[in-house]
């Protein structure tokens, strides 16, 4: 969702650059302690690491 003429992603973007979209106003957000809990307020950018259940690599 683009915020006043500004896009998500810069128009070129490189590999390996982590890049995090713009929220927007109304995104929405979780309680503050579970905020706490999973590192970031906004629902959409909660990306938990779990390699052992999704495909990740055995040591």
């Amino acid at each position: 969702m683009a915020l006043a003429g500004l896009k998500p992603f810069p128009k070129k973007t490189s590999e390996a650059m982590a890049y995090v979209p713009f929220q927007p106003d109304n995104a929405e957000t979780y309680a503050v302690y579970r905020g706490f809990e999973a590192g970031t307020m906004y629902k959409s950018l909660d990306k938990p690491f779990c390699p052992d259940t999704c495909g990740g690599f055995k040591l």
